[in-house]
């Protein structure tokens, strides 16, 4: 419903709150969110859902929030190799409280680290808004490829420093043509991947498959990040715990002799001169 110029000088007029919110209602014995009460949704809906319903606004279908619930299990945990992981447990190493570490690890996600999966939902989301119909979009992979090939640059969602087959991104396929979460977004990465596969030998890894899907279930690509960090969280958890009650405290990850250094060597300091006295 629109909001008139009256409606606003009440909303915003002296002494009245300054913060709106359409997201939860929190009263004396009484917490409301999406319309629902929080007594309600408690035991009521599953973790999936609960997510769906804060960030879509409604609650999803049994099957979207089954393929939801998959692609958070598909962002838990990449062992010890990504950043986050690394930066969490060495955090962890130095003595830091659970929070710190867990913060830590949030902070390191960055362009080179889980910043793929909203490059790819925003590439992905603009091509298909180009497209009149499904028709439209073979051409529009093709279009997408060779744009990419011909600057040199990577498409984001495709292609892995260590999977030449992403097994998540096989299995989140395989699980939205079970249930019948797969739509334009999808296939648009689908045919993407035809053409890179032929063409590079290039395939699909789990963001690639996790743009098309979240799109699919109707999220915007600015929150990618976000559903990410929801299902890396466990596993950052995970990691803390381990290196705290498993390792000793102060762990290097590495030994001194692997550094390397190659700035100058030892420089003599210039030599000092007695100051002029101070003018009179």
């Amino acid at each position: 419903m629109a909001i008139g110029k009256e409606s606003l000088e009440n909303v915003f007029r002296v002494g009245s709150p300054k913060w709106r919110t359409s997201i939860t209602r929190v009263e004396p014995n009484r917490i409301v969110t999406k319309g629902y009460s929080q007594e309600e949704l408690i035991g009521g809906v599953s973790f999936s859902e609960m997510v769906y319903l804060l960030i879509r606004g409604e609650l999803p279908s049994e099957n979207v929030a089954r393929m939801l619930e998959a692609v958070l299990v598909s962002f838990c945990d990449h062992g010890v190799t990504p950043p986050s992981t690394q930066a969490a447990r060495m955090i962890a190493s130095a003595g830091s409280p659970v929070h710190a570490c867990i913060a830590g690890g949030l902070l390191a996600f960055g362009k080179n680290h889980a910043g793929a999966i909203e490059r790819s939902m925003k590439l992905v989301q603009d091509t298909i808004s180009k497209c009149s119909c499904e028709d439209d979009i073979p051409s529009a992979a093709r279009e997408l490829v060779d744009d990419h090939l011909r600057r040199n640059r990577r498409i984001p969602g495709f292609g892995h420093r260590y999977h030449n087959a992403d097994p998540r991104a096989i299995r989140l396929l395989d699980l939205a043509e079970e249930y019948s979460c797969i739509g334009p977004h999808t296939r648009l990465a689908m045919e993407v991947q035809e053409i890179l596969v032929e063409e590079k030998g290039v395939r699909m890894n789990v963001d690639g498959a996790n743009a098309g899907i979240l799109l699919d279930m109707g999220f915007d690509w600015r929150t990618g990040a976000g559903l990410f960090m929801i299902g890396r969280l466990p596993g950052l958890i995970s990691h803390v715990y381990e290196e705290k009650v498993r390792e000793p405290a102060f762990r290097k990850f590495f030994d001194i002799e692997e550094i390397h250094y190659d700035g100058e060597e030892e420089k003599d300091l210039p030599v000092t001169t007695d100051s002029e006295p101070m003018p009179e």
